[in-house]
């Protein structure tokens, strides 16, 4: 007989315990991983590592067990009150910003990386997605977060013999994942339409609690829909176009109307890049029902509320469908808009009027913003330009696209042993401050503290990995001694160096085999022996991306020095955790500058790991030589190939081996340490998910709030004003024309004078100021503003600035005019400018 688990038990234990292992705060909380793991030790009850899993197979008599020790009895009632204190705590958000906990924004992501146990991540994107809403929760941010739940999600890695990726898509069953159906107000399971050609999808929602934040997902695979239909969210990046088509309406309008049919109208919507487009679309029809307003009135209420995040480097990476396919799925969609199946093509297009163009979704969603972000200092200048041409005449400079650097959640990937160390300076409370700012010293830890606590946490990563290698290679089919020989593989007392990331060429994850001799001789060194531990998935079309792990396995197998390398299959969240907790040194390669911002570097930091990586993404504004090491010069530009492979192997012959082994009398690394020290201080706290997340609050949440409340308020009257003024703008700028620049007067009384015709517009409606760029020491243009003077004999307006406000010879400025309302809110809101020539 089948032993009934414990989840069936409706008794207070298991009441309580099924209430802690729905909110997803154990995943950086281990205090409550721990209590879960008391229930099944070693896995062979429920083979499981996750609290819902356990609790929902664990027999019930081993919890009735467990529930009659009265020291387990009190963990659960502690940990049951500490989280009825946190979700009680308003926050640094409340504490700071003194708002309400009403929702203040709905934030999109197709994919979203919170812990193994909810697999619903490809990598990067949705780990950030992941590690956003965490913070958030930390910081008490009112958020809520809107996905896809993904029958098979992402793919699941196995190599075969000859190292060649294969992808399986094993179901995830959903009674196993820590998510609960949502019902409406008279009880029954809540379903949101989303509208596809003659027929409309059906999607439940179910929520996920991540702390104080909720993540709602939506769900095709429901009766009620027809059997292709059901498998719109089978797989995350799964299908064709048509299916990423459908995919993207599900998450963009079926997200929205989820959040409306739950009460929540957020004034602030985050797309976390350009799959949730179709979301700004869908808020402005919603205004639009709502308001019983036209489309170009919605636009203007709504898009100020809107924030766009875009994390591509190239053109190629952002989203765009053919406009046959467009105008099939979403012609009866435009209909309700207002609009032509055309004319909402028209939105995505760089291009309007060009009919063969497809609809791009970034450019949906940076027309459809009130701000823009890239995700690193860098990635927002590549972005600048990558999207200046939606911004014609404009300055790639001022082109309206910042950055707010990427960062990580601390508390979900600081290993034990360093939890302890950061723990014994700064207390629990640490983990949930905005910008850990006071994270200056590690005064209170010794070097031989800090030290044992790297090597136990080598030594654990080299434990695991010999355990996973033991199974691929069984699964691959390697001889009985090879898979014996791999319970000895890597040294806890050597080198060790992760590359764990996805397999594209432009990252170049064979660098380091460029120079096989070199490597090998760095390998199996005697006395200063290096090792690397390699992971990564390749997209499943992308056969290039396979053959470089395939290469990867096979150096990996030769004798000579596969003690020394491993590759791990499979690569998702529990290994990086693993990884980042256990290596010395991270590389990273990408080709510059195709990196947007990267994260996996960052995760090293809390843990005493440094990086060493090519001058791109969030390294690029991270690295000085006390912190870690670049692979290429900052002065001297991005060398060819070989030229870095051999920088690379020059750092790690001179510099990275000998810093890690020279030892002072007491058999400690002085040097090693104190770049440690260095990266763990100055970097861990600049590159924090609570840093990040503050940063969007500050910067663009309250802002993007007041917008949406400015315009939206008294039934939009701002909005219908602003619109008439955009229309009457348009219309009248081709007449604006200016005469020649003059000086009038000396030394302080000096003006300088440029006429300009602006025909219907007054003044009022115009900004007008001498533009120059920046010189070579200067980090922007300057902008002098220009007062409207009289008017001239011809009736032109004479426009006026000081002389001495002029930093330069007067040759060095040009006049241009800029709509009032794009001075004020930004080229998003009205891309016009006017130069003279």
């Amino acid at each position: 007989m089948t032993p009934r688990a414990a989840f069936d038990d409706a008794g207070p234990v298991v009441g309580s315990l099924r209430t802690l292992a729905l909110d997803l705060r154990w995943s950086w909380r281990p205090e409550i991983r721990a209590l879960f793991r008391a229930i099944d030790p070693d896995r062979r009850l429920t083979g499981a590592d996750d609290p819902w899993t356990i609790l929902r197979l664990a027999p019930v008599e081993r919890v009735e067990e467990l529930a009659a020790d009265p020291a387990f009895g009190a963990t659960i009632e502690r940990l049951s009150a500490e989280r009825a204190a946190y979700l009680a705590d308003i926050g640094w958000y409340g504490r700071t910003h003194g708002r309400s906990r009403e929702p203040l924004v709905g934030y999109f992501s197709a994919e979203v990386g919170l812990d193994e146990a909810l697999p619903l991540y490809s990598g990067g994107l949705g780990v950030l997605a992941g590690e956003h809403l965490k913070s958030a929760s930390s910081l008490g941010v009112p958020l809520v977060g809107v996905s896809l739940l993904y029958a098979e999600g992402y793919f699941r890695q196995q190599l075969d013999a000859s190292g060649w990726q294969h992808e399986y898509y094993p179901p995830n069953r959903f009674d196993l994942l820590p998510i609960t159906r949502v019902r409406d107000a008279a009880g029954r399971p809540l379903l949101v339409g989303c509208p596809l050609p003659g027929r409309t999808l059906n999607l439940a929602v179910w929520r996920v609690e991540v702390g104080r934040v909720s993540l709602y997902l939506l769900d095709a695979n429901v009766p009620a829909n027809g059997p292709a239909d059901r498998g719109i969210t089978a797989q995350l990046y799964g299908g064709d176009r048509e299916m990423r088509l459908q995919q993207e309406m599900a998450l963009g309008i079926g997200g929205w109307r989820a959040l409306v049919a739950l009460g929540i109208r957020p004034p602030v919507c985050h797309l976390n890049e350009g799959h949730a487009a179709f979301a700004v679309l869908e808020r402005a029809r919603d205004w639009m029902t709502e308001h019983r307003a036209g489309f170009e009135v919605a636009r203007v209420a709504t898009a100020g509320g809107n924030v766009f995040t875009t994390h591509t480097p190239v053109a190629a990476g952002c989203d765009a469908f053919e406009p046959d396919l467009v105008r099939r799925y979403l012609s009866p969609y435009a209909t309700e808009l207002g609009l032509t199946a055309d004319e909402l093509l028209d939105l995505g297009r760089p291009h309007p009027g060009d009919r063969s163009a497809p609809l791009e979704m970034a450019v949906l969603a940076l027309r459809f913003s009130g701000s823009a972000n890239g995700v690193s200092r860098l990635h927002g200048a590549v972005s600048r330009r990558l999207f200046a041409g939606l911004f014609p005449r404009w300055p790639e400079g001022e082109v309206p696209i910042d950055a707010v650097t990427n960062g990580v959640h601390v508390a979900t990937w600081v290993s034990d042993a360093m939890r302890d160390v950061w723990q014994l300076c700064y207390g629990e409370a640490c983990w949930d401050q905005p910008d850990l700012e006071d994270w200056a010293r590690l005064d209170g830890v010794t070097d031989e503290a800090l030290w044992a606590a790297r090597t136990r946490e080598r030594g654990r990563l080299v434990e695991w990995a010999r355990g996973r290698l033991v199974v691929h290679l069984a699964q691959r089919g390697a001889a009985t001694e090879r898979v014996a020989a791999a319970r000895t593989v890597l040294d806890p007392d050597a080198l060790t160096i992760g590359f764990a990331r996805r397999f594209a060429e432009y990252k170049r994850p064979t660098l380091l085999l460029s120079q096989p001799e070199r490597l090998r001789r760095l390998l199996t060194d005697p006395d200063r022996p290096v090792q690397l531990v390699i992971a990564g998935k390749a997209h499943p079309r992308d056969d290039a991306g396979k053959a470089l792990i395939a290469e990867v396995v096979r150096f990996a197998d030769d004798p000579a020095v596969r003690r020394r390398v491993v590759f791990l299959e499979d690569y998702d969240l529990e290994h990086a955790a693993h990884l980042v907790a256990g290596v010395d040194l991270w590389l990273n390669t990408p080709r510059y500058p195709m990196e947007a911002s990267g994260t996996s570097g960052m995760k090293v930091l809390v843990n005493g790991g440094l990086n060493l990586s090519e001058l791109d993404g969030w390294w690029a504004e991270a690295y000085e030589p006390a912190v870690g090491w670049a692979l290429s010069d900052a002065a001297g530009g991005h060398p060819p190939d070989a030229a870095e492979a051999d920088r690379l192997f020059d750092l790690l012959e001179t510099e990275i081996v000998p810093a890690f082994y020279d030892r002072d009398a007491g058999g400690l690394p002085r040097s090693w340490l104190t770049r440690v020290r260095s990266s763990m201080t100055r970097l861990t706290p600049r590159f924090s998910s609570n840093r990040m997340v503050a940063e969007y609050v500050e910067r663009h949440y309250l802002p993007a709030a007041s917008r949406a409340q400015a315009l939206g308020d008294r039934d939009g009257a701002a909005a219908v004003e602003q619109s008439a003024d955009r229309r009457r703008l348009r219309d009248a700028w081709p007449a604006i024309a200016f005469g020649p620049t003059a000086v009038r007067g000396a030394g302080s009384r000096g003006r300088v004078v440029v006429p300009i015709r602006h025909g219907a517009l007054r003044p009022v409606d115009v900004a007008v100021q001498l533009y120059r760029e920046p010189g070579p020491d200067e980090e922007g243009p300057t902008a002098v503003p220009m007062q409207a003077g009289r008017r001239n004999a011809a009736g032109w307006i004479e426009y006026r600035a000081p002389l001495n406000e002029l930093a330069a010879d007067l040759d060095a400025y040009t006049a241009r005019v800029v709509p009032r309302m794009t001075f004020e809110a930004g080229p998003l809101a009205l891309p016009l400018i006017a130069w003279q020539r």
